[in-house]
C-alpha cells in the first residue's frame, strides 16, 4: 500500500516518551522499520519526537540510506534543529508557536532557512491563537477549540513576524517546500 501514488509519505512515526517510556524498545523497532520502508520505496518520512530527541537522533544517524522527510510539530531547541537540517530534513511548525508561553521556538524559527520550513495544523490539536481557548458547548466548558486547516494562516503569520518577512513570502515558500518534499503536482 505504501507504494501507491496516493501515499505521499510514511508516518507519522518516531518516538514518544511523554506519557510512558515502558514501550520504548517496541517504538524504536517500529521506527527503524518505517525508516527502512521509506528509504526502500523512496518516499519521505514524517518524524515525531516527544521527550525522545536523543534516541531519535541516534536511530537516524544509524540509518542508511537516509530517506528525506520532515520533523513534524517541532518543539525542540536549535541544537536539535541543526542536526535535523544537516540530515536533510525539513522542520514543520504548528499553532504551538503562537502560544504566549512558547518563546523557545522563536530562535529556531529565526535560524531555520525558510526553504526548510513547513507549516501544519496537527489537527485537531494545538489550535493557534487567537482561536485557542475554552469554548462552550451546551452550557459546559470544552477544553480548547478544535484546530482546523483554515487556522494554519496564524502559524504562517507568526513565522513571518519572527523572521520579519512578508506573509506572502512565507506562504509561497512553505507551499513550494511541501510540493517538493511530497512530490505533489501543482
Amino acid at each position: 500500500m505504501a507504494q501507491e501514488k496516493k501515499v505521499v509519505a510514511i508516518g507519522e512515526t518516531g518516538l514518544d516518551y511523554y506519557y510512558d517510556k515502558s514501550l520504548a524498545k517496541e517504538q524504536e523497532e517500529l521506527f527503524k522499520k518505517h525508516l527502512q520502508i521509506a528509504a526502500q520505496i523512496s518516499k519521505p518520512i514524517i518524524l515525531h519526537s516527544r521527550d525522545a530527541a536523543q534516541d531519535v537522533l541516534t536511530i537516524l544517524m544509524m540509518q542508511s540510506p537516509m530517506p528525506k522527510g520532515v520533523m513534524h510539530c517541532f518543539q525542540e531547541n536549535w541544537d536539535f534543529a541543526k542536526v535535523i537540517l544537516d540530515l536533510g530534513f525539513y522542520i514543520s511548525f504548528t499553532g504551538l508557536i503562537t502560544f504566549t508561553k512558547n518563546n523557545h521556538t522563536s530562535e529556531v524559527i529565526r535560524e531555520v532557512p525558510l526553504e526548510k520550513i513547513l507549516i501544519e495544523t496537527d489537527c485537531p490539536y494545538l489550535t493557534p491563537e487567537p482561536y485557542r481557548g475554552l469554548s462552550r458547548l451546551g452550557g459546559r466548558a470544552k477544553a480548547g477549540k478544535r484546530n482546523e486547516p483554515a487556522f494554519v494562516i496564524e502559524v504562517a503569520k507568526k513565522i513571518a513576524e519572527i523572521k520579519k518577512i512578508p506573509l506572502e513570502e512565507v506562504a509561497k515558500q512553505t507551499s513550494k517546500n511541501a510540493t517538493e518534499l511530497f512530490g505533489l503536482d501543482t
